[in-house]
């Protein structure tokens, strides 16, 4: 049986940001959301990059065999452009995105995976979550120290292990391949709807909602009405039959929305700029310079909100504000005592073990509004390289036991190092969650690296 598949792209930049760091990309053959980070312009580069160099794969025939490798090559050139970036302009080191990507030949399809974007699939009236966030809470979880409902609400829930980007260590893909059925239905979606959307919810507006567009506005509207917190970017592909009638063929013009576009506010598609005309392509083209992207996109100061705030860490920026506001306004002795009563996680720059502050990251004049409050016996460059970003970066907890518990998760990462590299037989193994004799655990058709 030979399918096709019918499809819709949506990003939103969100309430509360000030630009879109996500980028989508849909096309015949293939399907990829990319979540990027680390403020400036550069979470929107990041995730263009990633787009760029898988978009080049769409629109090409390929054998079965060679899916996974081509998607592996894709994301390894990708992650190279953005180490050079980030050594080129050190202001923008510590930039990433998150990456996941279908690639299809006919009804069999590769995914691979990195970070906390996530791919759903609906068979039979059950919708799967089919991908493993690459979560510091999805950690814990994984190793019992936190259940799914305490990491639902987990202040740390966003901060990422595994990344495409400017880290050293080595590259380290969730791979799958899959059976592509008539009446399937994949969502591909960065956290700005898993983050703020329930999955009952999403699998009821999969269920009820025919269109792939309005199902992907709808989905978009819902994460709008949750706050929305953070950009929204929405896929939406149906698995059909080839029609024998031309004019029931879906249309298959490469759609691409958020960072990636021309107008990375709009919830739209397409666009003239550098990154969408590497990724937008026609049956065949190839994306030629996902580097001299980069340089245009870097060099385009209108679209780029160069003062935004790094993602993911907006809170000591609005702390730090709450604090000035409230001295400013005479009340310094109770802003302070408010700090006292935060805490991060952060390196000791004496002796480079992490530690847990109290206060926030901030100093008024001369005055230090946050002070050690415990030492841990972990050595920051023992952890691995994207975790010591984040903590470098400092990771904010509620309370003293919270920071306790990341600690805590902190010292697994050093006493148990997940390293395990994904075989050719173990990540080409196709599961099937309509038949699978688990099938409410659809992700054990996923073959993971571990990390």
């Amino acid at each position: 049986m030979t399918v096709s598949l019918n499809y819709a792209a949506r990003s939103d930049v969100g309430l509360t940001r000030e630009n879109n760091q996500d980028s989508g990309y849909a096309g015949p053959q293939l399907l990829v959301v990319a979540d990027g980070m680390g403020g400036a312009a550069a979470g929107d580069v990041a995730s263009s990059v990633a787009v760029a160099h898988l978009a080049s794969l769409d629109g090409d025939e390929h054998s079965a065999d060679e899916l996974l490798d081509l998607l592996r090559s894709a994301v390894a050139d990708a992650h190279s452009d953005l180490l050079a970036y980030a050594r080129d302009t050190p202001k923008n080191a510590g930039l990433g995105t998150t990456v996941i990507a279908l690639l299809r030949t006919g009804a069999t399809a590769a995914m691979v995976h990195i970070g906390d974007s996530r791919a759903y699939l609906v068979r039979a009236g059950t919708m799967h979550q089919v991908t493993h966030d690459h979560t510091f809470v999805q950690h814990l979880v994984d190793t019992g120290q936190l259940t799914e409902e305490e990491a639902e609400n987990h202040p740390q829930r966003s901060v990422l292990l595994r990344v495409l980007g400017d880290s050293s260590a080595e590259i380290e893909l969730d791979e799958s391949v899959r059976e592509l059925r008539d009446g399937d239905r994949w969502l591909l979606c960065s956290d700005g709807l898993s983050s703020y959307v329930s999955a009952e919810t999403i699998a009821d507006v999969l269920a009820e909602t025919a269109d792939p567009g309005q199902c992907a506005d709808d989905l978009v509207q819902l994460a709008l009405r949750a706050g929305g917190q953070d950009n929204i970017t929405v896929i939406v592909a149906d698995v059909t039959k080839d029609a024998t009638d031309p004019g029931r063929l879906p249309d298959t013009t490469p759609q691409v929305v958020g960072a990636a576009a021309v107008d990375r506010k709009a919830p739209t598609r397409g666009g003239n700029s550098p990154a969408a005309r590497a990724a937008a392509l026609t049956a065949g083209s190839r994306a030629s310079s996902p580097r001299q992207m980069i340089r245009d996109s870097s060099d385009d100061e209108e679209e780029l909100d160069l003062d935004a705030p790094p993602r993911r860490r907006p809170i000591f920026t609005i702390l730090a504000i709450v604090v000035v506001l409230l001295m400013l306004a005479g009340a310094g002795t109770l802003g302070y005592r408010w700090t006292q009563t935060q805490f991060y996680v952060a390196p000791d720059e004496t002796d480079g073990v992490v530690a847990i502050y109290r206060g926030v990251p901030q100093e008024l004049g001369p005055v230090s509004l946050s002070s050690i409050e415990e030492r841990s016996d972990i050595v920051v460059a023992e952890l691995p390289p994207f975790v010591q970003a984040r903590v470098e970066a400092g990771i904010a907890a509620s309370s003293l036991e919270a920071a306790r518990d990341t600690v805590e998760g902190l010292a697994a990462e050093v006493s148990s190092p997940e390293t395990t590299e994904p075989t050719d037989d173990a990540s080409t193994a196709e599961t099937d969650p309509a038949t699978d004799p688990t099938p409410s655990d659809p992700s054990t058709s996923t073959s993971e690296a571990t990390g």
